[in-house]
């Protein structure tokens, strides 16, 4: 989905207030302001606050659905380890290098809202069907496992971490360099992590 560039310094502004204030903290006129923009070419293009945020979160989406699908068809040929280790490569690249709406996201996913339920059925449950698939043909390896449903929610909460509990870390990232050094390393971590699990360390 391309966006325009008066659109895209919208969607930047609100992006960075929402982070900064919540949605229900901020204001169409804060968003027009942060952009340099008029209030009515907001109304124009997004209607109203929600629009703007349906918007964000769609284009969020789409392009990180995308990008998984990708990664997906490019390792078909690789070993199930080695797929699901380029997946979560892509999920932690594709969060971080969208840090502050990831962890907005985050926080909004939190809450029970209608909004909430129409994200988890049109694109989590589409997340939810690739981490799971892979996840599932990397222990279908070492046999059949009682634990596997605890080993799956322990990755997915490995995976949003970072941008649940960001402030942990907020005063360590400063600067590009600093998002794709965190972003390398915590995969890394994963990555260990897996390779435990799979005795593949050993």
């Amino acid at each position: 989905m391309k966006v325009n560039s008066t659109k895209q310094k919208v969607i930047d502004a609100a992006t960075l207030l929402f982070f900064q204030n919540g949605f229900n903290g901020t204001s169409v006129r804060d968003i027009a302001e942060k952009a340099a923009v008029n209030v009515s070419l907001i109304s124009y293009y997004f209607k109203s606050k929600q629009g703007l945020l349906e918007y964000a979160v769609t284009h969020y989406y789409e392009n990180y659905l995308r990008e998984i699908e990708a990664t997906m068809n490019q390792t078909a040929s690789l070993s199930p380890l080695n797929t699901l280790k380029k997946l979560i490569d892509t999920i932690i690249q594709y969060k971080q290098s969208n840090h502050q709406f990831t962890c907005f996201v985050q926080r909004e996913l939190m809450l029970d809202t209608i909004f909430v339920r129409e994200m988890t059925v049109t694109y989590l449950a589409k997340e939810h069907y690739y981490i799971y698939k892979a996840f599932k043909s990397v222990l279908q390896l070492s046999g059949e496992r009682d634990d596997e449903q605890f080993l799956l929610m322990q990755l997915k909460g490995m995976l949003i971490t970072p941008y649940v509990l960001q402030h942990d870390w907020k005063n360590k990232v400063i600067g590009i360099y600093s998002h794709e050094q965190f972003a390398n390393k915590y995969v890394n971590t994963i990555y260990r992590w897996l390779d435990y699990i799979t005795g593949t360390n050993k």
